[in-house]
């Protein structure tokens, strides 16, 4: 493979655009793409190796998997608290005198 040169058009999926797109090589770290811009919203970010990165729901779900697997998913559940009797209100006569 050729070596990369700053300004290179690369394929990387962009964080702005949220989709796959071509980039300028803008830094280059040990022989590699660092940094990139892409070429439709001219956004700089870091280069991503064509990797989606996975949604903060798809993070969320993906903990709670783990914690159910870890046996943790018991602390999650809430306490049940011991039953109150209902209150029960008495009624209060109204002031008026019924007409008869």
């Amino acid at each position: 493979m050729d070596e990369l040169r700053l300004g290179d058009i690369i394929d990387d999926y962009c964080v702005k655009c949220r989709r796959l797109t071509n980039h300028a090589i803008v830094s280059i770290v040990e022989g590699e793409a660092a940094k990139v811009r892409c070429r439709s919203c001219y956004h700089d970010h870091t280069y991503l190796r064509e990797i989606v990165p996975p949604s903060k729901k798809d993070l969320k779900k993906l903990e709670l998997f783990n914690a159910v697997l870890a046996g943790n998913g018991d602390e999650a559940a809430p306490a049940e608290e011991p039953e109150t009797p209902p209150v029960v209100e008495e009624k209060k006569p109204s002031g008026r005198a019924k007409k008869a």
